[in-house]
């Protein structure tokens, strides 16, 4: 797989001194399901800035596509989902809001329009898209938020927390709009809960802004000690197994674990 994103010992040092990250290198590839990990605080969010080309590191590169090191000139190719969705709703109504991709991207209106409705329909937003944001819920505007990046169908998705405000029913809706998408997936979030559901691998920030581990998720998700240091729990159902089945047999997802209790594998 040729790598999307490359970057190369980023460090980012707010003006009061704070350094967020700290010679951080990784390098996501095509079509990778990336979660990066991190307690609160730990620089993340920042992280994600960086990588989407929203602030400029203090040291260290980023290259895109093996192409450039200039973010703005593949812009349309990066889709960066911000923590706060009101960072992203800025038109008069939802629809423009998930509209505004397609159409800068020289989209045919029926071709947004056909989006707009499917993303309406998987994400429960259909009595909302003539609403303007401010009018929507913490979680409704949420979803709007996620419809947006998701309508311009970029080859990177850059996702900061995007089930923070969301219910349950609308949360798994969400995952499988990321499970599905063809590009490459990198999710910030501070909970492991529902990473072995989305991702492939982890990358675990540490909480001095660096790179605490990096490897597939049962590896790191069944690393308790490596866990505890950076003041992060494992999934739920690594924590239901522990001392029932060892570490590369316990269930990492809820529906694998429902599933090896119907096998009477426990």
């Amino acid at each position: 797989m040729e790598p999307v994103i490359n970057a190369h010992g980023l460090t980012h040092e707010y003006p009061d001194g704070t350094t967020a990250i700290s010679e951080v290198s990784l390098t996501i590839s095509e079509g990778e399901r990336v979660a990066v990990v991190g307690a609160n605080g730990s620089g993340k969010t920042t992280l994600q800035l960086a990588l989407g080309g929203l602030i400029e590191p203090t040291a260290g590169s980023v290259d895109y596509f093996g192409e450039t090191t200039d973010a703005e000139a593949v812009r349309e190719r990066l889709g960066v989902l911000l923590q706060d969705p009101d960072d992203y709703l800025f038109n008069t109504t939802v629809r423009e809001d998930i509209e505004y991709g397609p159409a800068q991207l020289g989209q045919s209106r029926e071709t947004a329009a056909r989006r707009v409705e499917a993303l309406a329909d998987d994400l429960g937003l259909n009595g909302l898209l003539d609403r303007p944001p401010f009018r929507l819920s913490g979680g409704e505007k949420q979803r709007a938020a996620v419809a947006s990046v998701l309508a311009f169908d970029p080859d990177v998705l850059l996702l900061d927390e995007p089930f923070g405000a969301v219910d349950a029913t609308y949360r798994e809706r969400i995952q499988r709009r990321i499970v599905d998408h063809d590009g490459a997936v990198v999710l910030f979030t501070p909970s492991l809960d529902l990473v072995p559901a989305i991702a492939d691998r982890v990358i675990l920030v540490g909480q001095n802004g660096t790179i605490a581990a990096d490897g597939a998720v049962r590896e790191v998700v069944t690393d308790r000690s490596l866990l505890a240091e950076q003041g992060l729990r494992p999934p739920p159902t690594v924590r239901l197994f522990e001392g029932i089945a060892p570490d590369d047999e316990v269930p990492l997802t809820i529906a694998a674990a429902r599933q090896s209790l119907l096998n009477g594998e426990f």
